[in-house]
């Protein structure tokens, strides 16, 4: 359905000479001349860089990567919307692009005529409009807005609206952008059942999101791009797991160690009791570089006590270091009926984390070491790990929960 070859495409940075480029550009086509598209003239960057893949019929495609990486770009020029510099995409069938919101929308008309107007610029004739009309105004669930002004709606009424006029073009081709992270919880469950539905009648299309989840859930392949590279095409769920585990090793400019080691205090400087070694092990004792989802692992933490206390407590609240996630994880030992009674020396806590139940990601912990959380004798502010799904079993999951399997007959 889709065949893109060797795809370029170039834009510039500063507006003035993306002006005087363009009409360069466009004087050089009129005057039959051959464009100089495989250099960069001053200013250009490559937006798109040798791009080469293929999409068959009813084939479902995550496009994913950072942003600027050129997902919308290649979109916009598969759709037709912009042309490449060099290179030649083909496409077969009906194309419904949801690229932007509200694109094909006059402000001033009301829903109702912007139905037609969109439904037209998508190629679908009046006599096939007026008999979607009725599905069209049910999905989009817009009551009595649909005869209001499209300048008054709000971004999701209108990421409804656009959704439902692309789908019941009856599209060969679907192009998604991000519109689906507008609507609220319930329209967009309505949304992927379609996606579904379309999906089990062989329409192709293309998902772009930075919703793990949203590509696993719809996309048999996906697509990874970065900065304007194709840097790896296959199955969804491998190219999902390389993506994530070459964010956290670019760690986002934040340094990583799985183990901490802390000089040791003074009996003057010391509160009592100091943290002087924490780190991930597994149960043969051995340094764990990552952690695994699902796998067992022992946190090691070894404090210096320099004087007999009693009722001591170790508390951890754990974070995922996500715009997405800011929900936490807390273990305390006084909450779990543990309290210990320290002696003067080198105390190690092993905390047990059997079959680890956190999603691929980067994680911080905070600790400190308390008698009742009223005197806190020493804290680690920041200790930073990252977990990693080895054996593709968070693939749908945001947690892991340990099972076992049984037919009873």
């Amino acid at each position: 359905m889709i065949d893109v070859n060797n795809l370029n495409k170039k834009f510039c940075e500063d507006l003035k000479r993306s002006l005087l480029y363009g009409i360069t550009d466009i004087g050089r086509e009129i005057l039959g001349i051959e464009r100089k598209s495989a250099r960069l003239r001053k200013s250009e960057f490559w937006a798109l860089d040798n791009i080469s893949f293929s999409i068959k019929k009813g084939q479902s495609v995550g496009l994913i990567g950072s942003n600027g990486a050129g997902k919308s770009t290649l979109l916009r020029i598969i759709s037709g919307l912009i042309k490449p510099d060099s290179g030649v995409v083909k496409v077969r069938g009906r194309v419904a692009p949801l690229i932007a919101l509200g694109a094909g929308f006059s402000p001033i008309l009301t829903g109702r005529e912007n139905i037609f107007v969109n439904m037209a610029i998508l190629g679908v004739t009046k006599k096939e409009i007026k008999k979607n009309f009725d599905e069209v105004v049910s999905f989009a669930e817009l009551g009595h807005a649909l005869d209001m002004p499209v300048q008054s709606y709000s971004s999701g009424m209108a990421a409804r609206l656009g959704f439902a006029c692309a789908i019941f073009t009856n599209p060969d081709i679907l192009l998604i952008d991000e519109v689906l992270a507008v609507g609220d919880v319930k329209f967009r469950a309505k949304c992927y059942r379609k996606l579904a539905e379309l999906k089990a009648h062989d329409t192709t299309f293309i998902l772009v999101s930075h919703s793990s989840q949203s590509i696993l859930s719809i996309c048999d392949t996906a697509i990874y791009l970065s900065k304007g590279h194709l840097i790896k095409y296959g199955k969804a769920a491998e190219i999902m797991n390389y993506y994530e585990n070459e964010l956290l090793n670019k760690g986002k400019d934040i340094e990583v160690s799985t183990r901490m080691i802390f000089s040791e205090k003074s009996a003057e400087r010391s509160e009592g009791i100091d943290f002087l070694e924490i780190q991930f092990c597994n149960s043969e004792g051995i340094t764990l570089d990552t952690l695994a989802s699902g796998e067992s692992v022992f946190l090691i933490i070894k404090c210096k006590v320099h004087f007999p206390i009693d009722n001591v407590g170790l508390k951890i609240i754990i974070r995922e270091l996500s715009f997405e996630s800011m929900s936490s994880i807390t273990l305390d030992s006084s909450d779990d009926n543990f309290e210990f009674n320290l002696t003067p020396g080198i105390v190690t806590f092993k905390i047990s984390l059997p079959h680890l139940s956190f999603k691929p990601g980067l994680y911080v912990a905070k600790l400190n070491i308390n008698q009742s959380d009223l005197h806190v004798y020493d804290a680690i502010e920041s200790y930073k790990f990252n977990v990693i799904d080895k054996h593709l079993i968070m693939l749908h999951s945001t947690h892991f929960q340990q099972r076992d399997w049984e037919i009873i007959r």
